[in-house]
């Protein structure tokens, strides 16, 4: 006996976006849960999806990246205890990944930092809570601050002529936001945050729809303006993710993981001198050594089936790490993935077993992004 993929009921646990009418008329075939909102995963197909998404231009809803707003007097003391990144010199329109973390380092969200005025920052979250953190660690240090989550709604634009597009919209001086920057522009009088980032290596721009009845005028906007440039509804895409070396937290990182272990020393500034939560114990994991690191892998063989759980790699009959994402890449014709292993094991070349739900396949590690991969 068959049965059909079960559905997951739609309510208002599951919040619409400003978007959601034109993104479903634009056929969208499948939905995600992110942050207590839908977030589409597919729309041709995922290998059309990539391609498109490679040679031209995607609107995607993001609304999904809530916003943790804090503001007051003490606003940058807390965003600052926030995260293990030094933001001390951030001035207004600069934005950047910001790891939060407990006092064990390990990592609560990674979002992207906005500091959108002298007393006020933007915590561009991921899958997971900011707002009840942050909100106990000011109410138990008596910070002056408010923490909310404003009615924000990002709209990204992405692929190789999202510059073009987003010129035919908000005019030629967009092309002059430099990367992790953001300024105010306009759409039909009405001010609103662009910025030059988004979740893909193909380039593009994040637009933060303040207006809810805006947010639908702008998508159709976009879509008007580029159908010369062959422009398309568009989600973050499985296979140029992977290929592009982007972990995802909730999949690839969790709770479970520290900062130095999803990758993201880059991002934490361990010898500033900031009292920032998570940075001792950061400090002191770099100078022990890790333990596990975030690696890319290829495996053998014909496509793998759709992965939901983790698959186990194995080196001498024991278990070393997992595999957490992995899918076929038509470009680099082999199959790739993300996860997780054992510090010992990291070297590029390094072959495991890993054990898909479809059997056994070997595993190489690989250098991320993968070579072959490199953006457009």
């Amino acid at each position: 006996m068959s049965f059909a993929e079960p559905l997951i009921a739609r309510s208002r646990r599951l919040r619409n976006t400003p978007f959601t009418t034109r993104v479903e008329a634009s056929g969208v075939q499948a939905y995600t849960v992110y942050n207590h909102m839908l977030l589409p995963t597919r729309f041709r197909g995922l290998e059309e999806d990539y391609w498109h998404l490679r040679k031209s231009v995607q609107i995607w809803d993001v609304a999904c990246e809530r916003q943790v707003q804090i503001k007051g007097p003490d606003a940058a003391k807390l965003a600052q205890m926030l995260t293990v990144r030094d933001i001390r010199k951030y001035d207004v329109g600069r934005c950047g990944y910001a790891p939060v973390c407990d006092d064990d380092g390990l990592l609560i969200n990674d979002p992207v930092l906005l500091r959108v005025a002298a007393d006020c920052y933007w915590f561009s979250i991921s899958d997971s809570d900011v707002m009840l953190w942050a909100g106990g660690i000011a109410r138990s240090l008596g910070l002056d601050v408010e923490i909310s989550e404003p009615d924000v709604n990002p709209l990204a634009v992405q692929g190789p002529l999202a510059n073009d597009l987003m010129a035919e919209v908000f005019g030629a001086a967009v092309r002059e936001i430099k990367f992790f920057r953001f300024v105010p522009m306009r759409f039909k009088g009405h001010e609103m945050f662009v910025a030059r980032s988004g979740w893909s290596a193909q380039g593009g721009f994040e637009i933060y729809v303040n207006d809810w009845q805006l947010g639908g005028e702008l998508y159709d906007a976009l879509t008007a303006a580029g159908e010369k440039y062959d422009v398309g509804p568009g989600c973050p895409n499985l296979i140029e993710r992977i290929e592009a070396g982007l972990l995802t937290y909730g999949t690839d990182v969790t709770r479970k993981h520290t900062a130095l272990e999803a990758g993201l020393a880059k991002y934490c500034s361990l010898d500033a001198g900031t009292d920032a939560i998570g940075l001792e114990a950061l400090r002191v994991q770099r100078d022990r050594g890790l333990t596990r690191r975030g690696c890319g892998f290829t495996i053998s063989g014909q496509r793998v089936p759709a992965q939901r759980d983790p698959w186990p790699l194995i080196i001498g009959g024991k278990q070393v790490g997992s595999v957490t994402s992995a899918v076929w890449s038509p470009r680099l014709n082999t199959n790739v993935s993300l996860g997780m292993i054992a510090i010992d094991h990291v070297a590029p070349g390094t072959k495991a077993m890993v054990v898909t739900s479809a059997g056994e396949r070997i595993a190489t590690v690989s250098e991320v992004p993968f070579p072959g991969a490199a953006q457009r």
